[in-house]
């Protein structure tokens, strides 16, 4: 990540020291969750899609920067409102804001994010980024609020799936660049370009994420199996149940529910899972259609001629797809 940073790197201390600004406060409560919140903040993905798309076009500049700032403000507040909807006691190895503090705690804290979020935006002073966070917030809303619907079943078809995690993952890096390149006032086909490459992105990072829970544990570095024990069917099993003979996936569905809710084993019940999915290779299928969209968002970059910056982009993809975790 810091030779992918390389290209923006004094943009990106900007944005550190503005993001830092704006995650104080005189309240001693919120102060300390927003502290809470910042330390556990990752590797900072979506502002460096902001900053390269900028400078891969016109160049960086204010708004550039007011912009990474606010779309990670409502990533976030998605994610403290996002843990308090599905109960998670965890986020990124700690405890979530709402099994820290409380749920209450937890709601008003992502509020006073979303409230700094419309004022960041307000100052930018330009109605293309200010379109941008309004449809990435109510894109987020959405599909999470689909993914909760599509849960209360578990099971869901590849194209539910595709449009769950165009709507949750997808629409954020693609608004992440498209106001990178609105920022400096890219033109339409260079913007287009950018919103494309951001999209393809996220798909890329989703699906990577989704094949990393058929991995092998000790190898991530992270308990795997995740989304099955939160009642949620992706991609890899999904496909895997299509090919298999249909008492089989009958089978596994079944077991997949109950483990999800508690009733058996979970080792042992993971393990046949996992073994069912690898037997019908879909993390292999997972992984191609991974690759085709990287396909697509090098395609998209054909726009631009050769860059450092161009090259940083194209690095960030070949990450999302080879990380390790």
């Amino acid at each position: 990540m810091d030779d992918i940073r390389q290209p923006v790197r004094d943009a990106f201390e900007q944005y550190e020291k503005a993001f830092g600004q704006i995650m104080q406060s005189d309240n001693p409560l919120l102060n300390e969750v927003l502290d809470y919140i910042r330390a556990k903040s990752g590797k900072q993905l979506r502002p460096v899609v902001v900053l390269l798309s900028a400078a891969v076009s016109r160049g960086v500049t204010d708004k550039t920067i007011l912009s990474a700032v606010a779309l990670e403000l409502l990533h976030n507040a998605s994610l403290v409102h996002d843990d308090v909807v599905d109960s998670s006691p965890t986020r990124r190895g700690a405890k979530s804001v709402h099994a820290k503090w409380s749920n209450k705690v937890a709601v008003l804290v992502g509020d006073y994010m979303l409230a700094k979020v419309i004022g960041i935006t307000a100052e930018v002073r330009n109605t293309p980024i200010l379109n941008i966070v309004a449809k990435l917030g109510r894109d987020l809303s959405s599909g999470e609020i689909m993914q909760l619907h599509a849960n209360s079943s578990m099971w869901i078809d590849e194209k539910q799936y595709f449009r769950i995690i165009d709507q949750k993952t997808a629409q954020l890096f693609a608004a992440c660049a498209e106001a990178g390149a609105e920022s400096c006032a890219a033109t339409m086909r260079q913007t287009t370009a950018l919103r494309e490459y951001g999209r393809e992105l996220g798909i890329c990072f989703q699906l990577k994420d989704d094949i990393f829970d058929y991995s092998d544990a000790e190898e991530i570095g992270k308990p795997t199996m995740s989304d099955i024990r939160d009642g949620k069917a992706t991609l890899p099993l999904i496909v895997s149940l299509l090919r298999a003979p249909k008492a089989e996936a009958e089978h596994i569905k079944q077991l997949a529910e109950d483990l999800a809710n508690g009733l058996v084993e979970a080792s042992d019940a993971e393990q046949e899972i996992k073994s069912f999915v690898l037997r019908y290779e879909g993390v292999r299928y997972a992984t191609a259609r991974m690759n085709e969209h990287k396909k697509s968002a090098i395609e998209a970059l054909s726009v631009f001629r050769d860059s450092q910056t161009k090259k940083a982009l194209l690095s960030l993809l070949e990450y999302a797809v080879n990380r390790s975790y």
